[in-house]
């Protein structure tokens, strides 16, 4: 700049010595005609003057030359200054933008953490509280099951002992009449028989007593021992059915008893045991179903948590990156705008400086 400064004012310099140079010539060409002594003094005082104009431009141009350097230092200092403030303002802004939109990120992700966290304990702690009230109304069911099992085999068993017992009862009290109807047919054959003998002996006698011959003696004693004999033997004979009769009905109502007694108990315990098996299979059942349905429910509900905790989260880091993208950019947009503005005003000025030198050189 200077160095052109320089250029223009030495070229106004010889412009303006040429001009006067001429006006000087031109005077001195008119004077010329009247005199020539003339025509050499104002050759003389016109270099002269020449050389005044030629160092006072000089030294003017050289001045407003520094004057405009001085002031284009200012301009480009300042210019500096305002795009550097304009710099850090728009980084702190940026930087501030950045920290609220990472805070505000981390909170949201905290809170959805914490309901998260929140949501999963609750869910756990209803899954076991289901699963404590189904076991432990299983096992109230249980329990009510078994009683009720218990007495009712209870019941059966004590209806059971007192049928045997009376069926006992009758068996022993038809056993007594059966031998006290024996004892009294025995009585009765025995005194059937000594009637018989007696009157067998009393019929011997009086045949005895008319009949003299001893022949018939002895066919009579003969007939009275083949009757009495036949007699005993009759008397044996009844007595000995009569006994096996009565054993034989002893057996069989003995036998009837035992087998009604075993068929009972066996029906009884089949029918408890069926009853246990079944209570037990639907208990086993009612628990595993109840414990899967709160196991399914509770994985269920905690793959949901899951699954929106993580859509939350990702749906958070989206928008956050999208705003953090929009506010650099914005900002980025913004820096550069301010910056070519200032260039823009820069460039402007410096060129309207140096026009106006150009022009106040000129």
């Amino acid at each position: 700049m200077r160095r052109r400064i320089r250029r223009s004012s030495s070229r106004s310099s010889s412009r303006s010595s040429s001009r006067s140079s001429s006006s000087g010539s031109s005077s001195s060409s008119s004077s010329s005609s009247s005199s020539s002594s003339s025509s050499s003094s104002s050759s003389s005082s016109s270099s002269s003057r020449s050389r005044s104009s030629s160092s006072s431009s000089s030294s003017s141009a050289a001045a407003v030359a520094a004057a405009v350097a001085v002031l284009l230092l200012l301009v480009v200092v300042v210019v500096v200054v305002v795009v550097v403030v304009v710099v850090v303002v728009v980084v702190v802004v940026v930087v501030v933008v950045v920290v609220v939109v990472v805070v505000v990120v981390v909170v949201v992700v905290v809170a959805v953490i914490v309901v998260a966290v929140v949501i999963v304990v609750v869910v756990v702690v209803v899954v076991v509280v289901v699963v404590v009230v189904v076991v432990v109304v299983v096992v109230v069911v249980v329990v009510v099951v078994v009683v009720v099992v218990v007495v009712v085999v209870e019941v059966v068993v004590e209806v059971v002992v007192v049928v045997v017992v009376v069926v006992v009862v009758v068996v022993v009290v038809v056993v007594v009449v059966v031998v006290v109807v024996v004892v009294v047919v025995v009585v009765v054959v025995v005194v059937v028989a000594e009637v018989v003998v007696v009157v067998v002996v009393v019929v011997v006698v009086v045949v005895v007593a008319v009949v003299v011959v001893v022949s018939e003696v002895v066919v009579v004693v003969v007939v009275v021992v083949v009757v009495v004999v036949v007699v005993v033997v009759v008397v044996v004979v009844v007595v000995v059915v009569v006994v096996v009769v009565v054993v034989v009905v002893v057996v069989v109502v003995v036998v009837v008893v035992v087998v009604v007694v075993v068929v009972v108990v066996v029906v009884v315990v089949v029918v408890v045991v069926v009853v246990v098996v079944v209570v037990v299979v639907v208990v086993v059942v009612v628990v595993v179903v109840a414990v899967a349905v709160a196991v399914a429910v509770a994985v269920v509900v905690v793959a949901v948590v899951v699954v929106a905790v993580v859509v939350v989260a990702v749906v958070v880091v989206v928008v956050v990156v999208v705003v953090v993208v929009v506010v650099v950019v914005v900002v980025v947009v913004v820096v550069v705008e301010v910056v070519v503005v200032v260039v823009v005003v820069v460039v402007v000025v410096v060129v309207v400086v140096v026009v106006v030198v150009v022009v106040v050189i000129v």
